[in-house]
């Protein structure tokens, strides 16, 4: 049966407990500061204007990925990448993005959203350097909603767990997948420019 009202997916789910929506705040605390400098990735959302919508990885070393401002204000260093800019266009159009960041080791995750821009200012780009590169453009983020989500996801994913890791043979290489779905990619050559693109490409 289809939900595709607000009454009908009350009746699936109960409503929330008062510290869920308690818990929200307007703001960057102590505690959503550290989370982001102990965190080395996370995942944006955005969307395009006719509603459709995108998420994307984003990961640096740990105290380089996200650079706090003040408690209203995060900087989002953009790296080098495929260049094809999905989330930035859909920026341009709708500025509002969804984080969440993610610390290896701990089950609690940090949600941001808010009204981002994309800014080229170099007094914004050249202290998110890494190795002397700063970053292509910065997404600076008005913080609108800060909050801690609960661990069940990752419990149940058992995400950091040693013995729920994947062996790499158990799914093929980038250059397999896509030498599959493209007609005349040739796998081998990907593999090798993927290799040689994250020794010197990174930044």
């Amino acid at each position: 049966m289809a939900v595709d009202t607000l009454d009908d997916l009350r009746e699936v789910y109960a409503p929330p407990a008062d510290r869920a929506s308690l818990k929200v705040l307007d703001r960057l605390d102590v505690h959503c500061r550290n989370f982001i400098a102990l965190s080395p990735f996370y995942v944006i959302a955005s969307a395009r204007a006719d509603g459709r919508a995108d998420a994307s990885p984003r990961g640096d070393p740990t105290g380089s990925l996200a650079h706090v401002l003040d408690e209203k204000t995060l900087l989002l260093p953009d790296r080098p990448g495929n260049r094809q800019v999905d989330t930035l266009m859909n920026l341009v159009e709708r500025p509002y993005v969804g984080l969440v960041f993610f610390v290896p080791g701990l089950n609690e995750t940090l949600r941001i959203n808010g009204r981002a821009e994309i800014s080229t200012n170099p007094e914004l780009l050249e202290p998110l350097a890494i190795k002397g590169k700063p970053p292509l453009s910065v997404l600076k983020v008005t913080v609108e909603e800060a909050f801690l989500h609960c661990a069940k996801a990752l419990i149940r994913s058992r995400l950091w767990e040693p013995d729920a890791r994947v062996e790499r043979s158990r799914f093929p290489t980038y250059g397999k997948v896509l030498a599959d779905q493209i007609a005349g990619a040739d796998a081998a050559e990907i593999d090798a420019g993927e290799e040689k693109s994250a020794r010197t490409e990174l930044y």
